[in-house]
């Protein structure tokens, strides 16, 4: 699957464009995902300048010289590329939605709304690091979750309806929900689904416990198939991040950068997250010795390889859960000499 730089490095090509400058400052760590996006945004085009802009960048993405191309972000009348262009090109595409369930937007307190709404917002900014705002669906959305976004929701695509309605009103019939309660992890094979849908809601622990099965079978309801597929880390789902936006880059990583599920996990694993899952994972290596509840103090390194810990993230957990970090040496010479 294509990212939006890449189709857009694609018809600059077309187009006899082998280096691109701008008329304004750039801000993203890529220049030709933010001038796609932009135009997509209906703020400029690429033009062709009398004078060559000094600051350019080649279908690399290096800094190549000048050009007599570059990005203008105002309106001129020699446009080479606007965005009719780039909708026409990403239409021999197939991308999918990305759709964030908002059903139980109501169920949530007032706090949980303001951090539901900061993820929303980061959600926002991640699909338009990989593709344009119009991949990333809002369903369900009432009036007050609207004045609750931080956002520009006509850049995105906004949904009052059910999120079944809005899938039957596409033509798709079938979509992935991310569910962490399903049976079976994610594949690349299911990134062939024309939807993929994240619940607006934390389910993992309190009063919401086991609701994202619901929006699945509220979507098997009205004649949508459901695939249901979880995130998971080592064959569990403690210390997978469950925040809509840290979700939505596991899964964007996997499809875009073919990163694999326990990689994409532990490039964005807050340590938080880490630290949880080190608790489950500690006790399976306790020894009992002299009245001590000890660990090999090597076995950091091990986990340190699949979780995003540093040393005092370990240590705070070996505190938590009463432990002691030993060196497997040391551990070996109390062994010999309690024998002796």
């Amino acid at each position: 699957m294509k990212r939006l730089s890449l189709i857009f490095k694609e018809l600059l090509k077309k187009e006899g464009i082998g280096k691109v400058g701008s008329l304004c400052r750039l801000g993203w760590n890529d220049p030709f995902q933010e001038m796609a996006v932009s135009i997509l945004d209906g703020r400029g085009a690429i033009i062709r300048l009398n004078e060559p802009v000094k600051l350019a960048w080649n279908l690399d993405g290096e800094l190549a010289g000048s050009s007599y191309y570059a990005y203008s972000p105002t309106d001129h009348d020699d446009i080479i590329i606007g965005k009719e262009k780039i909708i026409e090109e990403i239409s021999k595409y197939e991308h999918p939605y990305f759709i964030i369930d908002l059903m139980y937007w109501d169920e949530h307190t007032i706090k949980e709304k303001r951090k539901l709404a900061l993820q929303l917002n980061q959600s926002y900014g991640l699909i338009r690091d990989y593709l344009w705002g119009e991949r990333l669906v809002l369903t369900w959305l009432n009036k007050e979750a609207e004045s609750s976004m931080h956002f520009p929701l006509s850049r995105i695509t906004s949904f009052k309806g059910p999120t079944h309605q809005f899938l039957a009103e596409n033509g798709i019939k079938e979509a992935i929900l991310l569910d962490p309660w399903a049976k079976r992890d994610i594949k690349p094979e299911d990134f062939t689904s024309k939807a993929f849908i994240i619940g607006g809601i934390v389910d993992k622990t309190g009063d919401k416990k086991g609701t994202t099965p619901r929006i699945g079978e509220k979507l098997q309801e009205n004649k949508i198939k459901v695939k249901r597929r979880k995130i998971s880390l080592m064959g569990d789902t403690v210390g997978v991040p469950d925040r809509i936006n840290l979700i939505l880059e596991i899964l964007l990583k996997m499809m875009f950068e073919d990163k694999k599920m326990e990689e994409a996990i532990l490039e964005i694993q807050p340590y938080r997250d880490a630290r949880w899952r080190l608790r489950k994972e500690l006790p399976k290596h306790k020894i009992r010795l002299k009245g001590m509840a000890i660990i090999e103090k090597e076995i950091f390194h091990k986990y340190s390889r699949w979780l995003n810990i540093r040393w005092k993230d370990f240590q705070k957990v070996l505190d938590d859960l009463n432990l002691k970090a030993v060196e497997k040496e040391k551990i070996k010479k109390i062994k010999e000499n309690s024998i002796t």
